[in-house]
């Protein structure tokens, strides 16, 4: 048996949450060759000493993002703050490097709409529309034949997942559309700040940018190409005090009237065949538990039949489907590999 092909690849931004996660899921994916590492941070250090978890299992040397090569490598993950990946990725796509952004530089096509809500200009807005969106549930085949993918956000991958079958299905009022999510604190990122202090948010719950989280117009845009129309709803953000998960409550008013098993049949049509959905029926067990660790997106379908209203909720990772994995199930798709590949795992539970 022939051995299998290493993409050599290289990793923007490795010091943060999701740049951690990302190489720690990579050094066991047999397709990839993790060839540098780089960041602002904790320059010429191990990476173990940044991630002690990683300790005896890699020392490679974090390189300064300045100093990073466009040679020897076929793939490159950004996993960068808002506001970077818009100057690195063009460099990249020149020298014929495929990227993969993690960040939110390139998930909008609107340059306005991106400096309305990220509160900063984008410097390359020519770039917007090259960006293939890299949710494979919905745009496996232009992600096949992309170069330059926009990884997805945490919540919005939650949110468009939980409804998608709705509306692609014209089967809920869009304008009764209300998406509520919570998220572990990781989901802010590693640069501490006092809502994500442990004596604030421990043993705390509390929603934040109400009506103004820079998710917002993502989840819009993809669910308004899914309608064929415009599409604005309300979405809102809360805490959690645990490390990690998104759990996503949607709610919206049928279009008709259906039954629960109408609607669910609906969702085992939109989804069959996915290797990371998974439909559950009982409630308790669409729980993060079931998912923290893992690529999986559980997705719960209930009917309020007394007012015809939808209830869907759908937990991830925040850092592997929501981040990471998510990069990865991309990657394996740009480059022919089965999409599971370096996913086959099962949440923690606890």
């Amino acid at each position: 048996m022939s051995e299998m092909k290493r993409i050599p690849v290289s990793i923007i931004g490795v010091t943060g949450y999701t740049g951690g996660e990302l190489y720690r899921l990579l050094l066991s994916h047999p397709g990839v060759e993790v060839v540098e590492i780089a960041a602002k941070s904790k320059v010429a250090e191990p990476i173990s000493a940044f991630f002690p978890n990683l300790k005896g299992v890699s020392e490679q040397t974090i390189v300064p993002i300045e100093e990073t090569s466009r040679s020897g490598i076929e793939a490159v993950f950004l996993s960068t703050p808002h506001g970077a990946a818009m100057d690195l990725a063009g460099d990249y796509l020149d020298h014929g490097i495929k990227v993969i952004d993690i960040s939110g530089d390139h998930r909008l096509r609107d340059a306005a709409e991106f400096q309305a809500w990220y509160g900063m200009p984008h410097t390359h807005p020519e770039r917007l529309s090259q960006a293939v969106y890299g949710l494979p549930e919905l745009f496996r085949s232009r992600i096949r034949k992309a170069g330059f993918i926009s990884n997805p956000g945490c919540y919005p991958t939650a949110s468009i997942l939980a409804v998608a079958p709705l509306v692609k299905n014209a089967l809920a009022d869009l304008g009764s559309l209300v998406i509520d999510s919570k998220s572990g604190v990781s989901g802010a990122g590693r640069k501490p700040g006092p809502l994500y202090h442990l004596p604030e948010c421990g043993q705390n719950f509390t929603a934040y940018k109400i009506a103004a989280h820079q998710h917002t117009p993502e989840i819009e845009q993809v669910l308004s190409d899914l309608a064929g129309k415009k599409i604005q709803l309300s979405f809102v953000p809360h805490l959690l005090p645990i490390s990690r998960g998104i759990l996503t409550t949607a709610y919206a008013d049928l279009s008709e009237n259906l039954s629960l098993e109408d609607l669910r049949q609906a969702y085992r049509d939109f989804y069959r065949n996915e290797p990371f959905i998974r439909l559950r029926e009982e409630m308790n067990r669409v729980s993060l538990g079931a998912v923290v660790g893992s690529n999986f997106c559980d997705i719960g379908v209930f009917l309020d039949d007394r007012l015809n209203r939808a209830i869907v909720v759908s937990v991830i990772d925040n850092l592997v489907k929501g981040a990471a994995g998510q990069a990865i199930q991309n990657f394996n798709l740009l480059f022919g590999f089965e999409e599971t590949l370096g996913l086959e795992r099962a949440g923690w539970l606890i």
